[in-house]
């Protein structure tokens, strides 16, 4: 099945977070949408789907996990991630398979933006948290993840991009980004492959990426 954006009307400043119905039905990311357990729910009522199975984490800022305590307080899940977490149950780590719904994915670590940032490849779709996205204000056909704030670093973030594309399946065809809008390659004449080396030049340049960054 398709993934579901549960955060899709949220009026608050929040990552995406999807919901990916199958065998493993996963959550990636929480997000910070008050009552986005009942999105849940009624996805997954209108899916045919008992129960989440997995909450997956690309990385622990507060707009990606502030909501996980109601999400885990609602459904019974397992939380994947890959730094330390009071509500963690597995640690996950570069080169692990992980099944996203129905489609196995293999955890990348993917630090610059965030620690302990991952993104999730498969053969159909890339789930790439903040590290590389499609649009977010500052680029709108291949953008990549902030990294102007303490901890973060442009040289880490573009090796994790290299990291990505040296992992990625010419068969990806869709991506889901942590903000901004989902890139179907069927949409237009670049693959996700492209957009992803877009966003990668644009970093090499090491130009600021906002005007007061």
């Amino acid at each position: 099945m398709e993934p579901i954006t549960v955060t899709a009307d949220a009026e608050e400043f929040t990552c995406n977070a999807y919901l990916v119905p199958g065998e493993a039905t996963t959550l990636v990311d929480a997000g910070t949408m008050p009552g986005v357990e009942d999105v849940i729910a009624d996805a997954l009522d209108e899916a045919g789907v008992e129960g989440l199975d997995r909450v997956v984490l690309t990385h622990q800022h507060y707009d990606h996990v502030e909501e996980l305590d109601a999400v885990l307080d609602r459904f019974d899940a397992t939380v994947y991630a890959n730094a330390a977490h009071p509500r963690r149950d597995v640690a996950i780590v570069d080169g692990d398979e992980i099944l996203v719904g129905d489609e196995p994915c293999e955890v990348v670590e993917t630090p610059g933006h965030a620690d302990d940032h991952v993104s999730l490849v498969g053969d159909e779709r890339l789930y790439s948290g903040d590290v590389v996205v499609y649009n977010d204000g500052a680029f709108d056909d291949g953008s990549f993840g902030r990294t102007d704030m303490a901890g973060q670093s442009r040289e880490v973030l573009i090796e994790s991009l290299h990291a990505i594309l040296d992992r990625l399946p010419d068969t990806v065809a869709a991506m889901y980004p942590g903000h901004g809008d989902v890139y179907r390659a069927s949409d237009s004449h670049d693959t996700v492959r492209e957009v992803v080396e877009r966003a990668t030049e644009r970093a090499e340049r090491r130009e600021p990426k906002y005007p007061d960054e």
